[in-house]
């Protein structure tokens, strides 16, 4: 499940990711409210965490921004201010809950789970290529016709090449959303890689190409 967190704490911004990857969760990243409106515009996430102070424009601005284009994706906004009429105007500007900081990282992980569960939008359209089908809602990958069962580990792999299918993702990216908690060596990556592969077999007619020094692509043919 992918996610879009806005922080201009670098920090914070880093902690936060980290801790949204070990959960399971696919994160991309911003620093500037006017990067995290661009995101919402050409990305599909189910779900956006939001600081409210941020260059650019700042996290209501965002949101009253993205509502007015139609996006009804689940928002939660971060921000250090705590009063009521703070609370008034973020939630009114279309956020779907409020987190004052400092705040509890399970905490945080619950307002998620709840805005996901509440339906505000879907996880994202299943995400195919070729005969390989990878569905966010229920977490179900089928190759061919049959169900594969796969870690959580290869599960986020294989999301994470669907999404970019036909691009190459770098070893770096793979280790920063499939790793975020331990180094990933290369032999760890492809030896992931080769059960992927194998579980996928040739049902699908896709192939994971490695591609030297650099990382890895998920093809047709």
């Amino acid at each position: 499940m992918r996610l879009l967190l806005a922080e201009d704490d670098r920090a914070l911004l880093s902690v936060l990711a980290r801790g949204l990857r070990q959960n399971g969760y696919l994160v991309d990243t911003v620093e500037r409210g006017d990067d995290a409106l661009h995101m919402l515009r050409v990305g599909e996430f189910a779900a956006a965490v939001l600081d409210w102070r941020m260059p650019g424009l700042d996290g209501a601005e965002v949101i009253i921004e993205a509502r007015r284009r139609g996006l009804r994706l689940p928002i939660l906004m971060l921000t250090a201010r705590d009063t009521s009429q703070d609370r008034v105007r973020g939630l009114d500007s279309g956020a779907d809950d409020y987190l004052v900081k400092p705040f509890d990282f399970e905490e945080l992980l619950a307002r998620l789970r709840a805005l996901l569960r509440r339906g505000g939008a879907p996880a994202g359209p299943t995400l195919r290529v070729a005969g390989l089908e990878l569905d966010p809602a229920t977490r179900e990958v089928h190759s061919g016709a049959r169900l594969v069962a796969l870690t959580p580990r290869e599960y986020a792999i294989l999301e994470l090449l669907l999404r970019r299918a036909g691009a190459v993702v770098t070893r770096q990216s793979i280790a920063e959303q499939v790793w975020p908690d331990a180094e990933a060596s290369w032999n760890a990556m492809e030896a992931h890689m080769a059960r992927l592969r194998a579980k996928l077999g040739g049902d699908a007619g896709v192939a994971i190409v490695a591609v030297r020094g650099t990382g890895y692509r998920l093809v047709s043919g």
